[in-house]
C-alpha cells in the first residue's frame, strides 16, 4: 500500500520548523544493545530512580478510592493545591502569592512552558534562550512560531554577558528572555547579583522573563532563589515554572506550577482552559500532601544526589575522565575526554555505549554550544556509578577505532 507523500509528517509547517531530534540515534542504539542482552548503565535520561515518598502515595491511594475524585478536574488546579503552592513559596522563598490569580497548576512544568509559549507568542517574536539548555525552552517557542536566539550559557555570567551583547546590537529587544538556574543540563547556579541585573534589563527594555526553577530543591551549597525574591510579580512581566518531578521523585505524575504576574497567569489559564481539564484530581491531592507534608524526604533525596555526584566525579576522574563537580541539579556536564574530542558528542555517546555499556546524553542535543560535552544524570546508584567508571577505564585504555571516528 502506497503512502501519500502529502501526509508525511515532515511536510507540516510546524514539524518542518523543528530541528532533528539528535537523541533519537543514541536512543535507538541503546534499545538495540539491550535487545541483544547487553547491560546498559543508563545516565542518559533524567528520570529519578528514587521512590516517591510513602505519605504521598498513601494520599493518592486514599483519594482515588473516592468516586467524586475520578471525574474531570479543574484546568487551573484545585484550590487546595494552589494554596499549597502558595504556602511553599512563602515557606521556601519568603514570597507571598495569591493562589487565585498568581498561581496555576500545570501538567508538569514542560506542559506549562509549552502552553505559555502558545499563549503569549506571535509569529516572528524573538526569544532569547540559553544555549545549551533544556530543549523545550527553544522548541516550545519554535512550535508557537517565534524565532529563538540562542545565547551561550555554559555559566550564568556567560549568559548575562551574552544577553547584554545581543541587546546592544539588536534592532529591538526580544519579547522574552528564558532563565533557567539551576541549569539543565549544566548544573550551574546563578547568584543573586545575576537576578538583580537580569530584572533591571527586563524592566528597562519591557521584556518578559520566563524562569524555569525545576531544580529548586536539588542543590549542594546555597539554596537557589526564586526570581520573585527580587521583584514583586506585579512590578514586572515575569512567570516562574516549578515542578514536583525531581523534588519528590514524581516525574511520571506530571505535576508542576506556573506562578507570577497576573496577566501572564491569566493568559496561560485561558489557553489551558481550551486544551485540558487539569491533572487527575487524586494526583493533585497527593501533590498537596507532598508540599504540605514532612520535608525530610527532600533533604534525604538531596543528600543521595550529593553522594552520587561525589562518587561520579571521583571514580570517573580515576578512570581518566575529569568531570567538573556540579553545584546543583541531578546532572553533571562533562567535557569529552581529550582523546575522544574529535568524535563529537553524538559519536562519543555511541562509542561509550558500545565499548563501556554506559549511556549519556550528547551535549549537542541541548543546543549548538553543547557540542563537545555530554550530560550525565546521576540516576543510578553508587555501585552502578563505580561499575560504569571501571568500564570507562578499560575503554580509555583502548585505541580509538578509526571506523567509529569517521
Amino acid at each position: 500500500m502506497q503512502t501519500n507523500p502529502k501526509l508525511s509528517a515532515d511536510e507540516f509547517y510546524r514539524i518542518k520548523r523543528l530541528p532533528p531530534y539528535v537523541f533519537a540515534e543514541v536512543n535507538k542504539l541503546k534499545a538495540e544493545l539491550r535487545a541483544e542482552g547487553h547491560d546498559i548503565i543508563d545516565f542518559g535520561f533524567g528520570n529519578p530512580d528514587l521512590p516517591t515518598p510513602k505519605h504521598v502515595i498513601d494520599k493518592l491511594v486514599e483519594t482515588v478510592q473516592k468516586p467524586k475524585t475520578t471525574g474531570y478536574s479543574a484546568s487551573r488546579g484545585i484550590k487546595g493545591l494552589r494554596q499549597a503552592c502558595s504556602r511553599y513559596y512563602d515557606r521556601r522563598f519568603g514570597v507571598e502569592l495569591d493562589p487565585e490569580d498568581q498561581i496555576i497548576a500545570t501538567i508538569g512544568s514542560k506542559e506549562g512552558f509549552a502552553n505559555l509559549a502558545q499563549a503569549i507568542t506571535a509569529p516572528g517574536d524573538v526569544i532569547y534562550a540559553p544555549d545549551p539548555s533544556y530543549p523545550l525552552h527553544a522548541y516550545g517557542f519554535i512550535i508557537a512560531g517565534a524565532k529563538i536566539q540562542g545565547i551561550p550559557a555554559i555559566t550564568a555570567d556567560e549568559y548575562l554577558a551574552g544577553v547584554k551583547a545581543a541587546l546592544a546590537t539588536a534592532d529591538k529587544p526580544p519579547m522574552a528572555i528564558v532563565v533557567c538556574f539551576p541549569s539543565n543540563p549544566t548544573g550551574e547556579m546563578a547568584d543573586r547579583a545575576f537576578y538583580e541585573e537580569i530584572i533591571q534589563i527586563a524592566k528597562a527594555n519591557d521584556i518578559i522573563i520566563l524562569s524555569d526553577l525545576a531544580y529548586s530543591e536539588i542543590y549542594f551549597g546555597e539554596a537557589p532563589p526564586s526570581i520573585f525574591e527580587f521583584v514583586d510579580p506585579e512590578d514586572i512581566m515575569a512567570i516562574e515554572m516549578t515542578s514536583l518531578s525531581k523534588t519528590y521523585s514524581m516525574a511520571g505524575w506530571r505535576m508542576g506550577f506556573a506562578v507570577g504576574n497576573r496577566r501572564l497567569i491569566a493568559a496561560l489559564t485561558r489557553v489551558k482552559s481550551y486544551l485540558d481539564y487539569g491533572a487527575f484530581t487524586p494526583i493533585q491531592v497527593a501533590a498537596c500532601a507532598a508540599l504540605d507534608g514532612p520535608q525530610d524526604c527532600v533533604a534525604e533525596a538531596r543528600e543521595i544526589y550529593r553522594k552520587r555526584r561525589d562518587v561520579l566525579v571521583e571514580s570517573f576522574g580515576r578512570a581518566g575522565w575529569d568531570i567538573p563537580s556540579p553545584d546543583a541539579s541531578m546532572f553533571a556536564w562533562a567535557p569529552l575526554p581529550p582523546k575522544y574530542a574529535h568524535l563529537g558528542s553524538v559519536e562519543f555517546s555511541k562509542l561509550l555505549m558500545v565499548k563501556a555499556g554506559v549511556a549519556v546524553s550528547p551535549g549537542v542535543g541541548f543546543g549548538a554550544n553543547g557540542e563537545g560535552y555530554v550530560r550525565i544524570a546521576v540516576v543510578e546508584n553508587e555501585q552502578r556509578i563505580r561499575q560504569a567508571a571501571r568500564n570507562i577505564k578499560l575503554m580509555m585504555q583502548e585505541a580509538v577505532e578509526p571506523a567509529v571516528a569517521e
